[in-house]
């Protein structure tokens, strides 16, 4: 799935609780962040015509999908956060719902699907992987990230923050204005 419907996911399961800009930041960062390794996309398109083509991509896309990856973006969410025992288990179920959506929803246009070694780097026995598995173009992740948006969307309305907080405050101050102004009659 995108990393745009990873972030709204986040966010959205981050207002599930009563957590603080920082934590809410930190849970949403979680449910994005087992894709920087999706980054290897990068050198492997600027070598790809060379004669040592860096293939960072599409050798190590998704191996950062793993239960020790998991447990470390816990424990750096405990290590930064206010709320730190909440935040920490929030941002791991973050970081697992990251990886539940990928097995729903990510297969490639070829086809082709990344197992997600979830024990690694201690077996490489158990690789998730669900047959039935959509395309990451298909509908049902177009679905989820409108569901997500106007989940996000209402839940600014409502709370007076918006995804936007954790990239600026001045912005974000504007985007609730808007949502409130545009839709007044929905006010209490």
């Amino acid at each position: 799935m995108s990393p745009v419907t990873h972030f709204l996911t986040g966010w959205v399961l981050a207002n599930t609780a009563h957590l603080g800009p920082r934590d809410r930041a930190i849970v949403s960062l979680a449910c994005v962040v087992p894709d920087v390794d999706g980054l290897g996309i990068i050198p492997e398109l600027l070598t790809r015509h060379s004669d040592h083509p860096l293939l960072w991509f599409s050798v190590y896309h998704h191996r950062l999908h793993t239960l020790v990856f998991a447990l470390t973006i816990a424990i750096i969410a405990f290590a930064f956060s206010n709320q730190r025992w909440k935040t920490a288990a929030l941002a791991f179920l973050s970081f697992h719902v990251h990886l539940l959506k990928d097995l729903l929803g990510s297969r490639g246009p070829d086809g082709d699907q990344w197992p997600i070694p979830y024990l690694a780097p201690f077996s490489d026995r158990v690789n998730l992987v669900w047959r039935q598995q959509w395309a990451l173009n298909a509908w049902p992740n177009f679905v989820l990230t409108v569901a997500l948006l106007m989940t996000a969307l209402y839940l600014a309305w409502l709370r007076g923050y918006s995804p936007v907080e954790i990239f600026s405050c001045k912005v974000d101050v504007a985007v609730v204005r808007a949502l409130r102004q545009r839709f007044r009659r929905l006010q209490h």
